[in-house]
């Protein structure tokens, strides 16, 4: 089963974050970059995804440099640029000028100014502004997931996607499992017929949670949110979102298609204070699919409770487990299991940067924006299934009208939720929380 997070992956490797830098060439020049030409990169959001990114890019190509760094908190950037040098030692020189180094909330514009390429890893909210404004300089982009945080952000980040396809940059978006040898592997059995049409699935992300940062004193209402964003929905969009993507977006990718209606339950039974914000420390949904197909996921953040996050798809004349990447007939019997050895497979994280410079490098052109926000929409649509109680159908969720994420804050903003007297935020209802 394979359980390593992006972050796991980031703690293991000792890892902190960087970023890109920017060209004079017009696009057309652009689709073609010499085998010579450096490549400069800057990095936009530098807490640990952002720091794992910068050193897969650097891992990826010989001929790149790091030349900005952009962050809302100047501490995120200094362990950053700690944690890169502690990774490579004296076989990388990282070497950024302190001009280069951008604070606030519109250090993003500064850094993908200077830039080829650029690394977009904030928190979840941000990443429409910012990917609209990296496509519009025509920078290259790679950017964690999910996309948005809400339909209107999703809406945001197709049209861009639309205008990186048609300026050929290229677009490479962190869910990695489509860089996987054994996902891959699978995916193509499947396509062949190996457990013929698929009928229903069940995916998973279930394991005790994530970090919480404690409130100080000095600390604003919005700075707190910002360094303890995980817990609000403006910035996050809740864990079906921010982790369990992953696994929704398989369910998309083996199907075939996006669901067209959710319905579902969720609430918060353990993870309920303060500290916690407003989201759920459980989801269970149903999503139906175009074809019929019905697929059960399931997210939950509660210690002590059964981890498991793996995706099993049932087919009409097979199953596929693609954690223990095997397939078997109806009756349980052995087809096929993939010869992974830990040692030798590809590290999926890798790979995407890999791809991506390689094909910046050949003149290639790959976009992965179209079914990175498909896949941020679906999960929002399983959100809103469970916060209101309703079903939610793919029509409602695309022409929603939720906007949760300021384009102008800045450090006199308040946050677009506020705590009341006793320091506790408004949790969705079902049954009560209307969809916008």
């Amino acid at each position: 089963m394979e359980k390593e997070s992006r972050r796991t992956f980031v703690k293991k490797t000792a890892i902190i974050s960087t970023g890109s830098l920017a060209t004079t060439l017009p696009v057309d020049a652009f689709a073609n970059v010499s085998e010579n030409k450096k490549l400069k990169i800057s990095l936009v959001g530098c807490g640990g995804r952002g720091s794992g990114a910068i050193v897969q890019a650097l891992e990826a190509d010989d001929n790149i440099e790091v030349v900005a760094m952009a962050d809302v908190f100047i501490d995120r950037i200094e362990r950053s640029i700690n944690g890169i040098k502690e990774h490579f030692g004296d076989k990388k020189k990282i070497n950024i000028k302190e001009k280069n180094i951008f604070i606030g909330f519109d250090s993003y514009k500064k850094a993908i100014d200077l830039c080829d390429v650029v690394i977009l890893a904030t928190p979840p909210g941000f990443r429409p502004l910012h990917f609209e404004y990296a496509i519009n300089n025509e920078k290259h982009v790679f950017m964690e997931k999910p996309l948005a945080t809400d339909a209107t952000g999703v809406r945001r980040v197709l049209k861009s996607a639309q205008i990186a396809k048609d300026k050929r940059l290229n677009v490479v978006v962190g869910l990695q499992r489509h860089y996987q040898n054994k996902y891959l592997d699978l995916y193509e059995k499947v396509k062949s017929g190996a457990i013929g049409k698929i009928v229903s699935g069940q995916v998973y992300w279930n394991d005790g949670g994530v970090w919480t940062n404690n409130r100080n004193t000095d600390q604003t209402e919005l700075e707190y949110q910002m360094r303890n964003w995980y817990y609000f929905n403006w910035i996050c969009g809740d864990h079906i979102l921010e982790q369990h993507i992953h696994n929704i977006d398989v369910a998309n990718w083996f199907i075939g298609n996006y669901p067209k209606t959710a319905q579902g339950m969720g609430g918060r039974e353990v993870r309920n204070g303060k500290d916690h914000g407003q989201i759920f420390d459980h989801h269970f949904v149903e999503f139906t699919y175009p074809d019929g197909q019905v697929i059960s996921s399931q997210c939950r953040h509660q210690k002590g409770t059964e981890s498991r996050v793996d995706e099993v798809f049932q087919g009409s004349r097979g199953t596929v487990t693609l954690g223990r990447g095997e397939i078997s007939s109806l009756d349980g019997s052995p087809i096929y299991k993939y010869p992974i050895s830990s040692s030798k497979d590809a590290n999926p994280y890798q790979v995407e940067h890999d791809k991506l410079f390689a094909s910046i490098r050949g003149g290639g052109e790959i976009n992965d924006a179209f079914n990175g926000a498909k896949s941020t929409l679906a999960a929002i649509m399983g959100r809103m299934a469970t916060y209101t109680g309703k079903k939610i159908t793919w029509e409602d969720i695309m022409n929603s009208k939720e906007d949760l994420v300021p384009d102008d804050l800045d450090w006199n903003s308040s946050p677009p939720t506020l705590p009341n007297g006793d320091g506790r935020y408004q949790i969705p209802k079902p049954g009560v929380t209307k969809f916008i």
